[in-house]
């Protein structure tokens, strides 16, 4: 356990106990993985873990997309208030309907940002545990024919595409990080027996791979969190950009995750360590193409955006409230 995650217990606790946005029904313990706990809800509250304005419309759009919640229950969300997919939905969702807003929030990091387009055929803007049109990565599909967004495949925890004022159109994945630290499991062998190197062996043997091998040690020095989870989104988002997937000429990844969280600084690889401070430091070296990977915290990314022109001020009282870190930038 982090010393981050640690210390949001405590405090999302008392945002449950003290705020407006429960019900009294949702303020009792939670059972969490057989115990009860202050920091969660009562499974039958699961949706108060969502920002009011949108808890009506993410839970359709999750069902209507066959969307997984990551430990959800019954097409509800987690019940666990520290949950990172329910953070995420929280800040991005509802920017999902408002195209402005998004184009002004994602031009800090992308400032040559003409117009966003929308992800998905309904016309939503931000899409949510994306997967590719196709499976670019080889990953086994289910006895149903079906690919899961949001389990047993490769998937962005969101996806937002726009186009560059010189006309080229760009689709950026992103991974949300909360309260997320790791150890120094080697993920080599699954559960299954499965080797999992040679599920993406393929995609790191090619010429055009994403990642400088240079710098790599060996392929199974990858296979340590959250490396594992870098590597797939790179590959999927490189295979994405050759498909041109939904007219894109670029395909990047962007890593949001708050400063604050020293924990997930931490070099699990061993191998890698030499190569840079933390994670990121890590990262951003093994990418090929320096502009596929951006990483830009959390505090860094909300803490001053201009809420009252974006017309987003009840939006960002919750937010700033129940995760009231992301207004202190002194960590960055």
């Amino acid at each position: 356990m982090g010393t981050f995650l640690e210390n949001e217990k405590p405090r999302q606790a008392a945002f449950k106990a003290k705020a407006s946005y429960f019900s009294n029904e949702a303020r009792a313990d939670g059972v969490y993985k057989g115990k009860a706990y202050p920091f969660c809800l009562p499974r039958e509250c699961a949706e108060e873990n969502l920002f009011p304005d949108i808890r009506n419309s993410i839970t359709a759009y999750f069902a209507a997309k066959e969307i997984n919640w990551h430990d959800g229950k019954d097409r509800r969300p987690s019940n666990h208030l520290c949950d990172s997919q329910v953070c995420c939905a929280n800040f991005l969702f509802p920017f999902a309907d408002k195209p402005d807003a998004l184009a002004e929030l994602l031009r800090r990091i992308f400032p040559s940002i003409n117009e966003v387009l929308p992800m998905e055929t309904d016309g939503q803007f931000v899409s949510f545990e994306w997967i590719g049109e196709k499976n670019y990565l080889g990953e086994v599909i289910s006895r149903s024919g079906k690919r899961t967004r949001g389990a047993n495949f490769t998937s962005a925890d969101a996806a937002v595409m726009f186009k560059h004022s010189d006309g080229r159109q760009q689709i950026v994945l992103i991974e949300w990080k909360y309260t997320e630290s790791y150890g120094d499991t080697f993920l080599k062998i699954a559960k299954s027996g499965k080797d999992r190197t040679t599920i993406y062996a393929h995609l790191y043997n090619r010429d055009d791979c994403p990642l400088n091998k240079a710098l790599l040690p060996s392929f199974d020095d990858l296979f340590y969190e959250p490396f594992y989870q870098l590597m797939r989104q790179q590959f999927l988002a490189n295979e994405m950009e050759k498909a041109h997937e939904l007219g894109a000429d670029v395909v990047s990844v962007l890593h949001i995750a708050p400063a604050h969280n020293l924990d997930f600084r931490y070099i699990t690889s061993p191998a890698l360590r030499p190569l840079g401070e933390s994670v990121i430091d890590v990262w951003k070296k093994l990418v090929r193409t320096p502009d596929r990977f951006t990483s830009i915290s959390t505090e860094q990314l909300f803490s001053d955006l201009p809420i009252e022109h974006l017309e987003m001020t009840k939006w960002w009282e919750y937010i700033s409230t129940r995760y009231a870190w992301v207004k202190d930038r002194t960590a960055c």
